[in-house]
């Protein structure tokens, strides 16, 4: 497959600038899901959904029976006002690609466009399906609490589906360098709105009324000992605040102060561990004579690699790359609503490094984030090998392997 997605390259690389040029919010990829769709259709792949889960789009690839493999990519975009100068950048004001999901599209498209050939090229051979999935809003929520994924698996994309893979290319390793994580691989992300209140009152008078900010020391004392004195240090876990706002004018003693913040940990307990922690902190307030109130805004869960599904994607890399390409470095404590995907099926995603040579760091979620496109065939390849290899059953059973 390596031969064949190399082949194609140009035409990667001119789908994602299609995508890049541009972009769209959750839940709002018209134009995206009807490029997707054309090309389905232009390459042979006529069993073809639309509108999946909002505006995603589901394509069908193989014999009508026998085992399913789906594979994912995400659509959407960012509220980013691009910088990079491209001559492809951005066209839609304040919305750009900030995160790679115009290059994991294209490559799976690319990846239909091989297993399309394959199939009728080998159809004896295929004894199971390939289900694409194009996937809408990753980065969000809609007004029903539904991320992409979650809309998706509403909405049947992976009924039947016995093994679900996925790549995100990341722009701050090597570029070709594949990451692969066992089990917990990327924390579960939860957010709060928490409020502090009080009586406040005249800068002057400070003793007859109650102060939320002095009240506030104390508080956020306990809130960044949480990691490091209340949970387990073999427990990786965060608790960051990102927004403190009090007060209007500087003689007047507000009555509340707002705090927001992320909260993140690989196991399900200490999430619920942080959560209880973080109001008994909050709750403080209240022997100072104050109150309080907490909005917990519930994210994606852990995402959960299989162990098995890895040791497929790994040997892929193995035999179409080499060792040299594999690296078992930990995602970090980053968060992907692919983690439902994982929950719904057996499921992994790798990391394909994409960082592009000048040595400038250009982080996903920045004005500036841009990726070395000439990853683009390797990923395809390691997408559409993979999925061959489970539908010829050549991934039926697995010896151990030599790659840690």
């Amino acid at each position: 497959m390596l031969t064949q997605a190399f082949a194609i390259q140009d035409e990667l690389v001119s789908l994602r600038r299609n995508i890049h040029r541009c972009p769209e919010l959750g839940f709002q990829e018209l134009r995206t899901a009807g490029v997707v769709t054309r090309y389905l259709l232009e390459t042979g792949v006529n069993r073809v959904s639309t509108g999946v889960g909002g505006t995603g789009v589901v394509a069908y690839i193989g014999a009508l029976e026998g085992p399913t493999i789906a594979i994912r990519a995400d659509m959407d975009a960012l509220p980013i006002t691009e910088k990079t100068a491209l001559s492809f950048a951005s066209e839609n004001p304040g919305v750009m690609h900030a995160c790679g999901h115009d290059a994991h599209t294209a490559m799976l498209l690319g990846v239909a466009k091989l297993l399309q050939r394959d199939f009728l090229d080998n159809r004896h051979a295929w004894k199971g399906n390939v289900r694409l999935l194009f996937q809408p809003s990753e980065e969000g929520f809609d007004g029903n609490g539904l991320s992409g994924a979650t809309a998706m698996i509403a909405d049947g994309a992976l009924a039947g589906v016995d093994a679900v893979i996925a790549l995100h290319v990341d722009s701050n390793h090597p570029s070709g360098i594949c990451y692969f994580q066992d089990g917990a691989s990327l924390a579960s992300v939860d957010s709060f709105n928490a409020w502090i209140f009080a009586e406040g009152g005249h800068g002057a008078y400070p003793h007859l009324g109650r102060d939320p900010l002095f009240m506030l020391g104390p508080i956020l004392n306990t809130i960044y000992a949480i990691p490091s004195r209340r949970i387990s240090p073999l427990d990786s876990c965060i608790l960051s605040l990102g927004q403190i706002q009090a007060g209007k004018a500087p003689n007047v003693i507000p009555d509340s102060v707002y705090l927001s913040g992320t909260v993140r940990a690989f196991d399900e307990q200490v999430r619920t561990q942080l959560w209880n922690e973080l109001e008994a902190a909050l709750r403080l307030s209240e022997a100072m004579g104050g109150g309080y109130r907490l909005e917990k805004l519930h994210g994606y869960p852990v995402m959960f690699n299989d162990q098995q599904i890895n040791k497929w994607l790994r040997r892929t890399v193995l035999d179409l790359m080499g060792e040299e390409t594999i690296d078992t470095t930990e995602f970090g404590m980053g968060a992907e609503d692919f983690s439902y995907m994982t929950q719904s099926s057996k499921g992994a995603m790798f990391m394909l490094g994409a960082a592009l040579p000048d040595g400038v760091v250009r982080n996903h979620h920045s004005d500036t984030f841009d990726i070395d496109e000439s990853v683009m065939p390797l990923g395809t390849a390691v997408l559409a090998e993979t999925a061959r290899r489970f539908v010829t059953r050549e991934y039926a059973v697995l010896p151990d392997m030599p790659v840690s």
